[in-house]
């Protein structure tokens, strides 16, 4: 290029124009040549070299994703499992190459957002001392529009109940919040809850007498979200987004009574197998596992 002959003016461009166009020290240039000219193998990224060249990785990458019992994981979790099945890599790479195959989950782009409505966190430094309850709605083939009510322990993020019914009262309500008590405090009883907060809407199920009576009785502490707010009780929204993209929107439920068993079913699934980023990608069972076990070795 450096010898091509200039057309306007007749002369060769020479090695040092070229290198101001193409922003190129000619010292990289004549290095190049002497490597080529002594036969040495071109240069290549220093640092330690990668188990597997990028279309093996992106072939471990597919099979993390068949594997999975969840859908539309992104990079992070693939990652993760990547690593636990003793295959390290860089996050970054992951993500370019998953971009790049068109494997990542399609992500809607939302408006700017402004400040938070609240102050600090909903998120504890251990569990059972917060938890979230909503209701999303489902449709079934046969009964029509169902409720499913849902309750989550805001540090482990564990789903503690789920509940399905034909019409979401206030009764309908509580049984997740039964499931949930049950499983943390062992018992269902009078003031057995004691410490424990609520995080809820300002629906009616919630805000019914029946209901706050019901936290009352078991010593639990009535935290309802800010109005028009729902990053207020986002641990259950949270969950909630899970539960329709992993359950309600892959399958169809013939009954109210079909979807409350399939619902039990991805309860176990979902604590057993979801990966918490802020948790070091350990799933909820196994963080409320640990926890027991520490305070088991304090006592």
């Amino acid at each position: 290029m450096s010898q091509t002959v200039s057309p306007a003016a007749q002369r060769p461009d020479g090695l040092a124009r070229v290198g101001r166009v193409w922003e190129l020290p000619r010292s990289t240039v004549y290095a190049g040549r002497d490597r080529l000219a002594q036969g040495s193998p071109p240069c290549r990224r220093r640092g330690p070299k990668p188990r597997w060249p990028d279309a093996d990785l992106l072939g471990h990458i597919r099979a993390v994703l068949a594997r999975s019992p969840f859908l539309g994981e992104g990079h992070r979790k693939v990652w993760a499992r990547l690593r636990g099945a003793g295959g390290r890599t860089s996050q970054a790479r992951g993500l370019r190459l998953m971009r790049t195959a068109g494997l990542l989950a399609p992500s809607r782009v939302g408006p700017p957002r402004g400040p938070a409505v609240h102050d600090g966190t909903i998120i504890p430094d251990r569990p059972a001392v917060m938890g979230g309850t909503d209701l999303p709605t489902s449709v079934t083939v046969q009964e029509g529009t169902a409720t499913i009510f849902v309750t989550v322990d805001h540090y482990t993020a564990e789903c503690l109940g789920l509940h399905a019914a034909k019409v979401g009262t206030r009764f309908e309500a509580l049984a997740p919040l039964r499931q949930g008590v049950r499983a943390v405090f062992g018992t269902y009883a009078q003031g057995c809850a004691q410490g424990l907060q609520v995080r809820h809407d300002h629906g009616s199920q919630y805000m019914s007498d029946g209901f706050q009576a019901e936290l009352r009785c078991l010593g639990i502490e009535s935290r309802p979200a800010f109005v028009r707010a729902p990053e207020g009780n986002g641990c259950a929204e949270r969950f909630i987004r899970t539960l329709k993209e992993q359950l309600r929107w892959v399958q169809t439920f013939a009954t109210v009574e079909d979807l409350r068993q399939a619902l039990l079913s991805f309860t176990t699934r979902y604590n057993r197998a979801w990966l918490l980023e802020r948790h070091g990608h350990q799933p909820p069972a196994a963080l409320r596992a640990a926890h027991a076990a520490a305070l088991r070795r304090a006592a």
